[in-house]
């Protein structure tokens, strides 16, 4: 589990009182395969950002979660995507989100002088799932126009964006509507991320200990394969294995995606994975559980 940011183990193990335990901090990240050196240099950093007040040395410090700073979207991988549309990927696994046959079209035309703005727009929309067809134009079946429009807004680029809706879309020769997607978006590389994310859900909890610890005591009186730490570095895993899969998912209808569609059976495994985890944590347990539950609700 090295691709894990060290910043978000810290902000995974914040409690509701805002507080963080050095010596679970340690414990959870070293079954990640992080060093001690890493978590200091790490909490060094976030102190001298002022995103965490600390007291207290290594093990025995407490870290303590400065002002309003939240861990949910820092520096990294974020904790929980957005909830909205985890929500909607969920009552879209449910066939509650049936397409409508419509594909939304976004085009701009923005002059180099603006490159920062354009760059931002292109970023929101490739961020909700919209792909380029050709210099400036970007498609989508979902109905993202209102968060497209806000943006450009925001930008002051409203003049520069075109948006329409049709049934009848041809790209480079190709109009059925599955076809379309298998053209437009990575659908293999998509799929992959999701099969990754479904065996850490299937995985038993205890599986990161086992892969980084050498069943012995890691010389601070802490037992590597303690049950309660485990958990917590297999919640972190399946938190940041589910943001990998889920942020660059553009969300396409069930009715543009083979069947059975990964994504749809990583997501139910990982929201089976983490009821366990929740109900196995150390009471009180990271926020991140709350975050989660609140998303999956």
């Amino acid at each position: 589990m090295s691709g894990i940011p060290t910043r978000m183990v810290v902000h995974a193990l914040v409690r509701e009182d805002g507080t963080v335990a050095g010596g679970e901090l340690y414990e959870v990240a070293g079954l990640l395969g992080m060093t001690d050196q890493q978590v200091r240099l790490c909490v060094k950093r976030l102190v001298a950002e002022g995103r965490f007040a600390v007291q207290g040395r290594g093990r025995r410090a407490v870290l303590s979660l400065a002002g309003a700073a939240g861990p949910e979207h820092g520096p990294g991988l974020p904790l929980v995507p957005e909830v909205e549309f985890v929500r909607h990927a969920y009552r879209q696994d449910r066939g509650l989100e049936p397409w409508d046959g419509l594909w939304h079209a976004f085009a701009f035309a923005v002059p180099e002088s603006a490159r920062a703005a354009r760059d931002s727009l292109r970023d929101a929309l490739t961020g909700l799932g919209a792909a380029p067809v050709q210099g400036g134009l970007y498609v989508t079946p979902n109905a993202i126009g209102p968060y497209v429009r806000a943006h450009a807004a925001e930008l002051g680029l409203s003049e520069a964006l075109s948006c329409l809706s049709t049934r009848d879309l041809t790209v480079g020769g190709t109009s059925d509507p599955r076809a379309l997607a298998e053209r437009l978006w990575p659908l293999p590389e998509i799929a992959a991320r999701y099969a990754e994310l479904r065996a850490l859900a299937e995985r038993p909890a205890g599986a990161e200990a086992d892969a980084t610890a050498d069943g012995g005591d890691d010389g601070d009186g802490h037992d590597g394969n303690d049950g309660v730490a485990a958990g917590l570095a297999h919640a972190v895993a399946l938190a940041a294995a589910f943001s990998a899969a889920m942020l660059p998912d553009p969300l396409l209808p069930p009715e543009l995606l083979p069947q059975p569609w990964p994504g749809a059976t990583a997501r139910a495994a990982a929201s089976d994975a983490w009821a366990r985890l929740e109900a196995a944590a150390p009471a009180p347990g990271p926020r991140l559980f709350r975050l989660y539950g609140e998303a999956l609700a």
